[in-house]
């Protein structure tokens, strides 16, 4: 039988209500978190999901978080879909149960029928990174794990409120107790900040649940869930469409594009297209096998990049929703970088490898050069383990830095921007020095970073730090050795560099012995060691010590013939 087709004013409207639930999830979410990761960074998703866990609606948030979500919501279904009831709500951030990472907390609850009690018509849903879920480091990303249990609390499935009761012993077990069975983990080392955060996420659902209904009772159940459907079917369609233009403008069906991490493992893509269907392959043969550090990344951050991407490319202006990846097959071959063990580190798979996959996935489309193919992910702090096993009270924070975004065909890159799938804010300079013992030197773009071309590559940026106490500083990062490409002719951009300047001190062994004469007169100051640090480490930085991170510039898009004004 033939779908009605949708009244197209009531289309955009009801893509507009659904997205409107979301936003003002993220607004209730952000006003009742306290901690900066969440209130000031921004650094969470909020979304709509129908009862068979497909995503319906979003605001706009971060991407990696909206295209794997709809894999955590299935596990959930998979596991509770016949005793869930009013008043339940799940927690989970597992990489096997449809996570990203440890620190993004999936907070879902199920919104049922105001007619039919146990009838569940949507889910809704917030994810959130939590600056601290316990692991090897504040923090909780590890430039140095090598296994999921380096890197905090990971929870499976657990009923944070069940039928209306909030869970809190269980929830200070599974954040503080488990974690800390492992040698060298601590347990959470905030709590307070993350059940508060957690209790924020709930409170934005329960918006959610109430938007709906109040929806339902405004238009009736059918109406709603009819137009959900038609939402999705117009995304497929739309993807469909331009697979098909895709083909006419590139004049082939088969697209093939590889980039390599910094440690060199291959990211393989090939493309393959029926023009009549519109459809397409995604086949990641060819792919480097898993890796021993972080570097993994989960079959649901792959969707999110796929997503993304088509999302991206799309002119028309739709809700990212599940009907993006219906005219999509995604083969992923098991035991890679991209299909890990339930087991492997992750914690930068869905930071940086998801760059590289979606630098990847537009460059077969011949769409832009690369970005800055990275997140830049600082995390310090104190507290923990310490080297007698003692676990000290603490804190961790948590930002990702900007670089710049690729240029296209009749486009300059952007400087100092978060790509692709973060969307994140920086740290706020005055909250950061008011909150943490610290003083920022630096934020300037840095100059000249882009590659040149016909359409210049967007500049990085250089963030300067100095500490005033002795801390745990870590940073994972790539494009640290391979520079994003251009295309076209278009130059690379510049790649990124991380150096710590260390105060000289008896305690480290690098203060020299004050050998000269006093009667030269007064001795020069010693002068700080300027040390390359590499994409990935973790370095215990004392007072005064400094830490400058210079993030990637872009990929240039076509040969240079003049100099060009960048807009």
């Amino acid at each position: 039988m033939t779908k009605a087709q949708p009244d197209p004013i009531l289309l955009t409207l009801f893509e507009n209500r659904f997205m409107s639930v979301a936003e003002a999830m993220g607004k209730s979410l952000r006003q009742t978190a306290i901690s900066t990761n969440i209130k000031e960074r921004l650094d969470f998703s909020c979304a709509i999901f129908a009862a068979d866990g497909d995503l319906v609606a979003n605001a706009p948030y971060i991407p990696i978080h909206l295209g794997s979500m709809s894999f955590a919501v299935k596990y959930q279904l998979k596991l509770h879909a016949k005793s869930l009831k009013e008043g339940d709500v799940l927690m989970t951030n597992s990489p096997r149960a449809g996570g990203s990472h440890l620190p993004d907390i999936t907070i879902i609850t199920p919104v049922f029928s105001p007619d039919e009690k146990s009838k569940i018509m949507f889910f809704t849903a917030s994810r959130g990174h939590h600056a601290d879920v316990g692991g090897i480091s504040p923090g909780s990303m590890p430039p140095t794990s090598t296994t999921i249990f380096d890197e905090g609390a990971q929870i499976v499935s657990f009923k944070i409120v069940d039928d209306g009761i909030y869970q809190r012993d269980q929830l200070l077990d599974f954040m503080c107790t488990q974690p800390a069975k492992y040698a060298g983990s601590s347990g959470c080392r905030n709590f307070k900040d993350v059940e508060s955060d957690l209790k924020a996420q709930i409170a934005a659902n329960h918006k959610g649940v109430r938007l709906i209904h109040a929806l339902i009772e405004e238009y009736g159940q059918n109406t709603v869930k009819e137009y959900m459907d038609h939402i999705r079917d117009n995304a497929e369609s739309s993807v469909r469409n331009l697979l098909r233009e895709v083909v006419d403008r590139l004049g082939t069906t088969d697209l093939k594009a590889t980039d390599h991490l910094d440690d060199g493992t291959p990211i393989c893509l090939s493309i393959s297209i029926n023009k009549s269907e519109g459809s397409a392959v995604f086949d990641f043969e060819g792919t480097g096998p898993e890796v021993r550090g972080n570097l993994n990344a989960p079959i649901s951050v792959v969707h999110s990049a796929i997503i993304y991407c088509l999302r991206s490319m799309l002119n028309s202006e739709i809700p990212l929703n599940s009907g993006c990846l219906v005219p999509i097959t995604v083969k992923i071959p098991g035991d890679t970088l991209l299909s890990p063990s339930d087991t492997a580190a992750v914690c930068a798979g869905n930071v940086l490898t998801s760059q590289r996959i979606v630098d990847v996935i537009l460059k077969a489309f011949d769409a832009c050069a690369a970005s800055q193919g990275c997140t830049n992910n600082l995390t310090f702090g104190e507290g923990g383990k310490d080297a007698s096993g003692v676990v000290k009270a603490g804190w961790g924070y948590y930002e990702t830095i900007a670089g710049g975004s690729g240029a296209g065909p009749d486009w300059h890159g952007t400087s100092g921007v978060h790509t692709h799938i973060t969307n994140t804010r920086i740290g706020d300079l005055e909250i950061l020095e008011r909150r943490y013992p610290l003083i920022l030197h630096r934020f300037e773009l840095r100059e000249g970073s882009g590659g040149k071309g016909e359409f210049n590559g967007g500049d990085g940026v250089i963030r300067e730090f100095e500490f005033l106490q002795k801390m745990q500083v870590s940073i994972l990062s790539e494009r640290r050795s391979r520079q994003p490409y251009g295309l076209h002719g278009g130059n690379p951009g510049k790649s990124g560099r991380n150096l710590w300047i260390k105060q000289l001190r008896e305690e480290d062994g690098d203060l020299p012995e004050q050998t000269r004469n006093p009667a030269e007169g007064d001795l020069p100051p010693n002068k700080p060691r300027v040390i390359n640090i590499g994409g990935k480490a973790t370095v215990m930085m004392g007072k005064g010590d400094r830490f400058i991170i210079e993030t990637p510039g872009a990929g240039g898009w076509g040969a240079p013939t003049q100099p060009t004004e960048k807009v």
